[in-house]
């Protein structure tokens, strides 16, 4: 009699002793412990937090619901969690340019947790000093300015002009999926000598990586992350291929970023390795078409919802075509700097067409903005299923 009162007993206690873990565990999450006044804002739901609300499409192409909703009800500076990560979300102009002007004193880059993985942790830690030096004259020599009057914009004059052939043969394109082909075909010649067939099947791995930069890490076939890792272990090992044909083949110049990473990595104190050039190469690829085409798909949008913008483009371009002396002559740095009016296009298709979500930073020491503490919190995180595991980082972030 009395065994069969202790059962029931002890499985009560086990149960308020479960239930009063659970709600101070949610208590805390709600309500984090600080040592000052954290911004408003809400924390969502236990390890979701606020990330279904932060993935809802947004039909206008103004600043997203999520943003506007909480600004509205918070003010600009206000507290979150996404995909399990706690940030403070900041839309304030003078305390950005307080951070800003406090990088690498009190902030400094910082990317998600699957950014990490997927862009490669430690290409991101070492991307300063002397790497980042590195890439910054690679890019220079190719993407420059002199280099852009001199040779780039003849080539990219016929590569545009391959490509509207192109299209003129169909009878119709898909905008949003033609324009990154552009532009990372483009890329993917100056940076790794591609043929634009080879360039086009690249891009494939790439397309659902936009998605898996801010989604939870959870490498479990059928989630947004694992086809996402799919996809950078395919183009890993392209890299890879192609970095070891070249190292093997140094003879050969190709005047592309890939060759002047392996001659780096060949010179007697190098300052890359294969791993960071495979890591730098694949980032560079992704950030290059990704902030690029979206811009370009709004352009046509923009432009078709405003013909009499569109009509005065082509007016400019007309002039220029009427007066040059040789029917011949392609397009020079001087006849771009004559577009006038093409350029105030430009700079207010720049402006309006904006796709990126915001700039990351994290702390580096607990802050006080405006009586508003951001505070930094050391934590472990490990990605579910997926055989990488990261050191401390610390939160809440700026986005």
């Amino acid at each position: 009699m009395e065994i069969s009162l202790v059962v029931p007993y002890a499985a009560l206690c086990a149960v308020t002793l479960m239930t009063g873990w659970l709600v101070h565990w949610v208590y805390k999450w709600i309500n984090p412990p600080c040592n000052g006044t954290l911004p408003p804002g809400s924390m969502g739901l236990p390890i979701i937090g606020e990330t279904m609300e932060f993935f809802k499409m947004s039909a206008s192409l103004d600043i997203p619901n999520f943003y506007k909703q909480r600004m509205q009800r918070y003010g600009p500076i206000f507290k979150t969690n996404l995909v399990g990560q706690p940030m403070v979300v900041c839309a304030d102009p003078e305390v950005n340019r307080f951070i800003f002007q406090q990088e690498g004193k009190l902030f400094r880059s910082w990317y998600p947790e699957t950014a990490n993985i997927i862009i490669g942790e430690k290409t991101i830690d070492e991307f300063n000093g002397t790497s980042q030096k590195f890439v910054r004259n690679c890019m220079s020599r190719l993407f420059g300015l002199e280099y852009l009057k001199q040779d780039l914009i003849p080539e990219l004059e016929k590569d545009i002009r391959d490509t509207f052939a192109e299209w003129a043969a169909k009878p119709s394109i898909d905008v949003p999926d033609s324009t990154p082909d552009v532009i990372f075909v483009l890329v993917a010649k100056k940076m790794l000598g591609l043929h634009p067939s080879k360039s086009r099947e690249l891009r494939k791995n790439y397309s659902s990586f936009l998605e898996g930069l801010i989604s939870f890490p959870i490498y479990f076939p059928g989630t947004t992350f694992y086809q996402c890792m799919q996809g950078k272990n395919n183009m890993l090992n392209l890299m890879s291929d192609l970095l070891r044909k070249r190292i093997s083949t140094t003879e050969e110049k190709h005047g592309d970023v890939l060759n002047m990473m392996v001659e780096e990595i060949q010179s007697e104190k190098p300052t890359i390795d294969e791993k960071f050039a495979t890591d730098a190469l694949s980032a560079l690829l992704f950030t290059s078409f990704v902030t690029l085409s979206p811009n370009l798909t709004l352009a046509f949008k923009f432009l078709s919802d405003n013909p009499t913008v569109l009509d005065a483009l082509k007016e400019e371009h007309d002039t220029i075509l009427r007066n040059r002396k040789d029917s011949s002559s392609g397009f020079t740095w001087e006849k771009y700097k004559s577009l006038t009016f093409t350029n105030m296009v430009i700079n207010e298709l720049t402006r309006m067409s904006n796709v990126t979500p915001g700039i990351f930073r994290k702390t580096l020491t607990d802050v006080q903005v405006n009586g508003i503490l951001i505070q930094l919190v050391y934590n472990s995180s490990r990605v579910d299923g997926y055989d990488e595991s990261h050191g401390s980082a610390s939160k809440p972030r700026i986005l």
